[in-house]
Order: C-alpha cells, then structure tokens, then sequence
C-alpha cells in the first residue's frame, strides 16, 4: 500500500470519528483552547471558520485579546494567507466553501489554530490532504517563532499519524478533554 493509500484510508477512518465526537460535543469544548491561548494574550492569532464537523474554535477567537486572521486559499500548493477576522465581519465563501472575511487588512499570525483529522502525541496531524497548513507553518518558521496548536476532539487522536518530510510538527493539541504537548524525540 502506497503513503497515498495509508493516508486517505487514515482519512476516512478519522472523519467518521470526528464526526461521532462532533454528535457528542457540549458547550466546554472550547475551554481548554482559552486557557492554552491566555499565554498568548496580545500576539497575533489566526483560527479558522469550522466547516462540517470540525471542533469550533470560533468562542476562543472571539475572546483573544488579540488580532485575529482566518486563512484565505489562495490556490493550490501555495501557502495560506490571513486576513483580520471579527465575530461581526461579513464573511462571503472562499475556497472549498470555507467561510473568509469579505474585506480585511493581512495579517501575520504568531500563534496558529489548526484543524485536523487526527493527531498523535508526536504532534503530527493528518489534515486534509492539500498540504496547505505544512506550506504555511514552514514559511512562517522560516521567518519568526511560530506556535501551532492543533485544536481536535479527543476522539481524534490515533496511535501514528503517518507522515512524510513535508509534515510540520504542532506545538501543542488542545482537545476538549486535555492539552497535550507532544513527545518530539
């Protein structure tokens, strides 16, 4: 079986859990991600609209102190950009329907929030597949210290995310059960 094969059949496997845990979710999901982004008060954050069954961050954004930016697609194999988000922005559809502030200044996140399909206590995670968020948290590394919190039900989590050299590490995963700072030996 090829990586392809792995990672897709990885993929499939880890929509139906995260869609189990979606069913279940309560109103605390996000309490554990504020806590973890009070350490980060006043830097620049980038979050993401949830789409379908994603864990919804949109409480913690909220309340950050902070700018915060959502990721705008700018196409395929380029790496996100970030534009100033509000919860009373006009958002208009973007790339694969998520949702993208119609107008907004660019910014340059130093903390990120980062969806996912799995995740494993190696920091790994399995996204969907576009490669978008490791192009990203490569350049952005490449240029300043960046800080990338996955942000998943527990549910999500698996033994061995499989990976290849392009995968960038998370810093931390915040679930609505714990936060997890990765083993990377």
């Amino acid at each position: 079986m090829t990586l392809a094969e792995i990672k897709a059949a990885a993929r499939a496997e880890a929509f139906a859990r995260r869609k189990a845990a979606f069913q279940a979710r309560t109103a605390g999901d996000t309490d554990r991600l504020r806590a973890a982004l009070a350490a980060h008060r006043s830097k620049p954050l980038a979050g993401y609209m949830p789409m379908r069954t994603e864990i919804d961050c949109l409480p913690a954004m909220a309340a950050h102190a902070g700018t915060v930016g959502v990721p705008v697609i700018l196409g395929a194999g380029q790496a996100l950009k970030f534009r100033r988000w509000t919860p009373g922005a006009t958002m208009i559809a973007g790339e694969f329907g998520a949702l993208i502030p119609e107008t907004g200044e660019w910014i340059v996140p130093e903390v990120l929030i980062v969806p996912l399909l799995a995740f494993d206590r190696r920091g790994y995670r399995l996204g969907y597949g576009g490669g978008f968020y490791d192009r990203t948290l490569e350049g952005l590394r490449a240029k300043a210290s960046v800080t990338a919190i996955g942000f998943a039900f527990a549910a999500q989590e698996v033994a061995e995310v499989p990976t290849e050299p392009t995968d960038q590490r998370l810093d931390l995963i915040v679930t609505e059960a714990e936060a997890i700072v990765p083993d990377k030996s």
